[in-house]
Formats: structure tokens, C-alpha cells, sequence
């Protein structure tokens, strides 16, 4: 999840309709793994993982991306998905350290079952969900028969989707990554798959942080923002002990870079550090043509074969989303399939 800047931040709640028109680029790997949390086994005895059709296939993910994506092509909203391509070396501390996570959390859960223990497995089974290849290929391939662009990233899918919002290519990126910021999207757009939704109580809503507007309330530049992250903790450095976002913003704000807070708190400078400046600053991106980012066609056929047939989906689900899009034209009675008339 990177850094969390949420002390450094002021997210305004809004309309998902204000979105309309808009493209906006969305972080596919956090999503998935919202979907394979959320939507999962809860009953008395079940082992808390994702929903399955009867043959045993995982479909969380395949619900979960049908019912928002279709919500959002309702409200005139442009999605293009964002795949993380191969992580950065200097991730792969981090990497280990979740791998490791993860197998302790399936040997707990994989007792927890043989046990009946089913409250724990089913507390457990978050942390040992898997967005595995078969399950991103089934994901495109929905896309693609919903017409929806996607994008696989040089590197990280939040920095990717970041560099082509600076350049203009989208309008706003939705993840809930706050390192999104530290790459240089101008917007971000948090709790855009949950917006709705209720969690612990309280309504959630879809927030919006203009990185322009924090970097001045704050008075940093986006170089000391950059800096002040990776004191706090990135995936690509711990941080330094002792120092949070409060100290943090103080001691960048007097003495201006990294190097000479340590050299004053008489603390090590990090390991490596220009080389995460750098993947701040420049993160690997792959060129992706305008023309790639437009949509296709909606082939009805397609989706009915694919999630009804072959996926087991209800006639009840595939009307919930399909009607979405007739009722606002973009899918055309009596047709097979549809251009996008945005």
C-alpha cells in the first residue's frame, strides 16, 4: 500500500458523477483484491475465501469487476485499467516480507479449518488471497468483451497509471494507493470501487485529493514531499526511526532534504536513496497510444457465454449489469453489440 500520506492530505467526498466524461485510470491489482476480500464465504462453517460456481472456480473477482465496471460506464465514466507489469528490485525486501506474511496466515487458516475453528479462518482468509494469472487473464478478457481499455504497467500499476495522468492521457487516477501522489498524478481518487458501500457503520464515499493543493497547504515542493515519504516508510525503504509525518513535516520544511535532517539528527541516510528519488520521479512506464485508451464494443454474446455459461453467473446478475447499460444506450436493442457513444 506504500506510503501513507492520509496525515498530509484534505480528500474532499464527491459525486462519482462528477466524473463523467472523464477517463480515469484504475489501479486493476488493488481493486481484484478488494473484490476477493469483500465478496467471499461467510457462512456459519465456510472457510472464508472467494466465491466459487459450482465447479469450484474462483468468480469474486469476475462479480466484483462487472458490477463497478457496468456502474461506472452507467454514470459516462471513461475506466481504463491499470495492471502492476514486472515490481522494481528495490520492492523485493517488501515482497519477501508479505510473502512471508501470507504463509504464516495459511498455515493459521489451514489449522484454523482442521479445527473447526471457522470465526478464525474466516478472519484469516484476507490475508492469504491470491490474484492469480488465470484470474488477471479472466479479468482482461471481460474487459475486453465490455470494451473497456486496459494497460499492462512497465513496473508498478499505480506509477504507471501516474505517468500518463501528467501527461495527460488520463484525467484522474482511482487507487488506493497513496504512493499514486508521490508519482505525480495531479488527482487522485480514493474509495472509488467502495463508494456506497457500508463499512463499519458509515457510508463510504469516493474522495478526491488534488496533489497541487497539498503540496501548497503544506508549502513542500513535490521533491521534499518525495523526501519527507521516504523518511515516514515507502515499499522501497522502512523509513527512519523516529521520524512520522508530523516530525517529518517540520524537519523537511527546516532543513530541506534528507541528507541534512540526518546529518543534524545524526541518524544513517538511507540506503539506495537516489535510486527511489529516481523511481518517484521517473517510474518506468511503457508508451501507450491515445488510440488504445478508447473503448471498444460491448459484445452481449460474449459476456453471456463467458460469465453465464461458462461462469455459472445468475440471469439475475447479467440483467442487473446489462440493463445498466441499455438504459442508457450503450447497448443498443435487438443488437449483439454496441460502440461506445460517450
Amino acid at each position: 500500500m506504500g506510503c501513507n500520506l492520509r496525515d498530509l492530505a484534505t480528500p474532499e467526498n464527491i459525486d462519482l458523477a462528477t466524473l463523467s466524461g472523464q477517463r480515469v485510470g484504475i489501479d486493476a491489482f488493488l481493486t481484484a483484491f478488494q473484490f476477493l476480500t469483500t465478496m467471499r464465504d461467510r457462512s456459519p462453517q465456510g472457510d472464508g475465501g472467494p466465491l466459487r460456481s459450482d465447479d469450484g472456480t474462483i468468480v469474486s473477482h469476475l462479480m466484483g469487476f462487472l458490477h463497478r465496471t457496468t456502474a461506472l460506464l452507467a454514470l459516462g465514466i471513461k475506466p481504463v485499467y491499470i495492471f502492476d507489469g514486472q515490481s522494481p528490485e528495490l520492492k523485493r525486501d517488501e515482497i519477501e516480507m508479505r510473502r512471508a506474511r501470507r504463509v504464516e496466515a495459511e498455515r493459521i487458516h489451514q489449522e484454523a479449518i482442521a479445527a473447526g475453528d471457522f470465526a478464525l479462518a474466516q478472519k484469516m482468509a484476507p490475508r492469504i488471497m491470491y490474484y492469480s494469472q488465470e484470474m488477471v487473464d479472466e479479468t482482461k478478457k471481460l474487459l475486453d468483451l465490455l470494451g473497456v481499455p486496459w494497460v499492462v504497467a512497465a513496473a508498478e500499476g499505480e506509477g504507471q497509471a501516474a505517468v500518463m495522468a501528467a501527461r495527460g492521457q488520463l484525467d484522474v487516477v482511482a487507487t488506493q494507493d497513496w504512493d499514486a501522489l508521490l508519482y505525480g498524478t495531479p488527482r487522485l481518487v480514493r474509495n472509488l470501487m467502495s463508494d456506497g458501500t457500508k463499512q463499519h457503520g458509515r457510508t463510504v464515499n469516493a474522495q478526491m485529493i488534488n496533489l497541487g493543493d497539498m503540496l501548497e497547504s503544506h508549502d513542500l515542493s513535490r521533491e521534499q514531499l518525495i523526501d519527507l515519504a521516504i523518511m515516514i516508510g515507502t515499499d522501497f525503504h522502512p523509513g527512519i526511526k523516529g521520524i512520522g509525518p508530523k516530525t517529518g513535516i517540520k524537519l523537511i520544511k527546516s532543513l530541506g532534504t534528507i541528507e541534512a535532517i540526518c546529518q543534524e539528527k545524526g541518524k544513517e541516510v538511507p540506503e539506495r536513496l537516489d535510486e527511489i528519488r529516481e523511481i518517484f520521479h521517473n517510474h518506468p512506464a511503457v508508451e501507450v497510444a491515445d488510440e488504445d485508451l478508447l473503448p471498444g464494443t460491448i459484445d452481449v454474446k460474449g459476456l453471456t457465454q463467458f460469465l453465464q455459461v461458462e461462469r455459472q453467473f445468475s440471469q439475475r446478475r447479467m440483467d442487473n449489469a446489462l440493463d445498466k447499460l441499455r438504459d442508457v444506450g450503450l447497448i443498443r436493442e435487438g443488437g449483439q453489440t454496441s460502440l461506445f457513444s460517450f
